[in-house]
């Protein structure tokens, strides 16, 4: 880059100080039926109390996948979860009974932000599911105000709000109020709760506060409500003389509600949730590009879902790991029979994946939400152990272990396998879980679920890898559309040396080397437009067994006469 400081005086910069980035390692990823919140996209939730605010509290039908997200999150603070529906059978209450599916924000923006007025009675429950059922809104103006049963709640009677009367110069009635109220006490726990008011909202377009906020009480609601969308005005807001609700502040007086207008929403449908809509689901983390993941969590133990994540997730990206248990009959009142029963789940998976990790089972724990305990598959605090560990060392390390495997929650496990048991599992590539007496519940083992012996049969080798060719590969795209030489090829190795240096440092890596000269970056290569950087890595390597040797000496022995023999 050349630029000119001072008449006569050019002066050019070349930028030589570019670095590996640092990439993020604990993002975790999932899917699961709740029965509230944004369908059909991805919300970033960092913890329970956001998971529950957002996307409600577990029920009968959905607790093992919502306790394996919140456990992900009692270990990590980034986890990007998709609500999955069933776009068929699924409605959100309305204002007129009939129901009518709106997944999300952007949905509503796209296909129902502009119906005609009187549409569905004008508003519906903000997300899909029998939650938003009993959702009452009602809405006033000052022609209404003296009877309206909700005015208590309100400060002071609609009228004219200053920004249209200055615009107008007319009593233009352009104020209305608005109120949502938890008619069963689904969401507050007290029927008749208020949840959210609106008050002094404007029915002018353009209005604006005091503060210059957009004001227009559909505006209002789009951007703040929780509970409901504005699907058209009332088909009573326009009747009388005047001018229509959703006109410019400049008009003439607006249209008053002729009464005031009360709905009860209805009409809500949860919609049966099977696999296929899981796995919809997971269709959104396809893109690596677009979504940055690491620890992809599966839920209750399903094998079509954790194929599917596998195949077409991670397998895909090539940048994540699926954390995965077995069926809750493989372990819950399987006396004797759960190594088997494991096993052969794993078998059923027909997976052979560096990118995937099978742990022994479930854990009971208590779901303060309905005063019980109930049994949780236990993926999500395998990979919330990833994140942990990665928030105390590095990705490199393992998870598993007394020093970083010990596992949040746990009242008892569904079974604790014995040491034979142990064997059997680990030689099948499943990580037991266990509970030692004084010491915890642990996960005692960090296999992946790949068949073949290699360093990629590893959790922590797996991800050492994730972590090298993402930050490696980021840096690289700098070398893109740079020409072939060797000052690009001495800068690629000049900016590749010092990170892999701070990763052997940091011990994830024993040795390595890079190259990237004329050996590799041959007349071919060059002349095909390609670069070519070898790297070969030694990684760390996890201790999974300990072998102790106790050796009685006789009392006129030197110890240097009989170390090493034996």
């Amino acid at each position: 880059m050349a630029f000119q400081l001072s008449p006569g005086v050019n002066v050019s910069e070349i930028d030589l100080t570019t670095v590996i980035p640092s990439v993020a390692t604990s993002i975790g990823a999932f899917v699961g039926p709740f029965a509230w919140g944004p369908a059909s996209e991805i919300t970033t939730i960092s913890d329970e109390v956001r998971l529950t605010n957002t996307f409600g509290k577990p029920d009968s039908t959905n607790y093992e996948y919502w306790f394996s997200a919140a456990n992900f999150l009692a270990y990590g603070n980034n986890l990007k979860v998709v609500r999955a529906i069933n776009t068929s059978t699924s409605k959100n209450a309305t204002a007129n009974s009939i129901g009518a599916l709106i997944k999300n924000t952007d949905d509503w923006n796209s296909n129902w932000s502009s119906l005609a007025d009187g549409s569905y009675n004008g508003f519906a429950a903000r997300y899909p599911g029998a939650l938003g059922n009993g959702l009452i809104v009602s809405m006033a103006d000052s022609l209404g105000w003296s009877a309206w049963s909700y005015k208590s709640n309100f400060t002071a009677q609609p009228n004219t709000s200053s920004y249209v009367f200055n615009k107008s110069g007319l009593t233009s009635n352009d104020e209305v109020h608005v109120i949502v109220i938890d008619g069963n006490g689904t969401f507050s726990g007290t029927a008749n709760t208020v949840l959210e008011k609106y008050e002094f909202v404007s029915k002018a377009s353009d209005a604006k506060d005091d503060s210059g906020n957009a004001n227009y009480y559909k505006n209002v609601i789009a951007a703040r409500s929780k509970y409901i969308h504005w699907l058209a005005h009332p088909a009573t807001a326009n009747l009388g003389s005047g001018t229509a609700w959703g006109t410019a502040a400049n008009s003439s007086v607006f249209k008053s509600l002729t009464s005031n207008v009360t709905f009860a929403l209805t009409g809500g449908v949860d919609g049966t949730i099977a696999s296929s809509q899981i796995t919809t689901g997971w269709d959104l983390f396809k893109n690596a590009e677009a979504v940055d993941i690491s620890l992809c969590v599966t839920g209750g133990g399903d094998a079509t879902i954790d194929n599917y994540v596998i195949s077409n997730i991670t397998e895909s990206r090539k940048d994540c790991v699926a954390f995965i248990s077995p069926a809750l009959a493989n372990v819950v009142n399987n006396s004797g029979n759960e190594a088997t029963a494991v096993v052969n789940y794993r078998n059923t998976l027909q997976i052979n994946s560096s990118y995937a990790v099978l742990d022994s089972g479930y854990k009971y724990q208590y779901d303060k939400y309905s005063d019980l305990y109930r049994w949780i598959p236990l993926n999500g605090d395998i990979a919330g152990l990833c994140a942990r560990t990665d928030n105390d060392r590095d990705p490199w390390f393992s998870p598993g272990g007394l020093n970083r495997g010990v596992i949040k929650n746990v009242i008892k496990l569904a079974w604790n396998p014995t040491k034979t048991e142990r064997d059997t599992l680990y030689n099948a590539g499943i990580n037991p879980v266990v509970s030692f007496p004084g010491q915890g519940t642990v996960l005692f083992g960090d296999k992946t679920l790949l068949s073949k012996p290699s360093a990629f049969d590893r959790i922590n080798v797996r991800r050492l890898f994730i972590v090298l060719e993402k930050a490696i590969s980021r840096a690289a795209r700098f070398s893109l559309f740079e020409f072939n030489d060797q000052f690009t090829r001495a800068q690629f190795v000049a900016i590749v040396e010092p990170f892999l240096r701070d990763v052997q440092g940091r011990r994830g890596i024993t040795d390595f080397r890079v190259v990237c000269d004329d050996t590799n970056n041959t007349g071919q290569v060059i002349d095909s437009n390609q670069f070519v950087g070898d790297i070969y890595i030694k990684p760390a390597r996890s201790i999974n067994f300990i072998q102790l040797n106790f050796v009685a000496v006789r009392s006129g022995v030197s110890f240097n006469e009989v170390v090493g023999s034996f």
